[in-house]
């Protein structure tokens, strides 16, 4: 009875090692996506400096790449380089997300950091990024030609992020 006292805590810190330990194999930059491989959602909102509206169904027939960002997001002004770079592509078209972001402070922190967008969505209020099961910026959408989400990242894009994840969509639909 005396081994069952001292076994039974012990028995429980090896159980909870080992769920603990399991827990370190994942990489929360790669939450599971519900929407990755099925359409992305519709949606038409404003852009940023224009009277213009910006839909999804204008980027239809196009391999497109839409970035979650905010003026106050400090992970955003981490990946923000590698976007300008990618901006010179002329293959990249890359669509900003304004989320939850006052539109003035948005073109300040642009004129301040550079504007790598094609065009710049607001989500004033956030329904975009509640469609589209955003988690927290940065995040960034690889939408293929019809629509689809092929992959979603959290956090900050990295040097990999084109080759790995654009260009081979891109290459299959020239």
């Amino acid at each position: 009875m005396r081994w069952v006292r001292l076994g039974l805590p012990l028995l429980i810190f090896v159980l909870l090692v080992i769920v603990l330990a399991r827990g370190l194999e994942f990489d929360p930059r790669h939450l599971p996506s519900a929407r990755q491989g099925k359409p992305a959602p519709r949606f038409e909102v404003p852009t940023l400096g224009s009277d213009q509206v910006f839909t999804t169904q204008s980027m239809l027939g196009k391999v497109w790449v839409i970035n979650v960002f905010a003026s106050w997001c400090t992970a955003c002004v981490i990946e923000h380089p590698k976007l300008l770079k990618l901006s010179k592509r002329p293959d990249f078209n890359l669509v900003g997300l304004a989320y939850k972001d006052e539109p003035a402070a948005t073109a300040q922190w642009l004129r301040q950091h550079g504007d790598p967008y094609r065009q710049i969505a607001l989500d004033l209020n956030g329904q975009v990024g509640i469609d589209y099961g955003v988690y927290g910026v940065p995040e960034t959408y690889v939408i293929n030609p019809q629509g689809v989400i092929t992959y979603r990242h959290v956090g900050p894009i990295d040097d990999a992020f084109f080759d790995q994840h654009v260009a081979p969509l891109l290459a299959a639909n020239p």
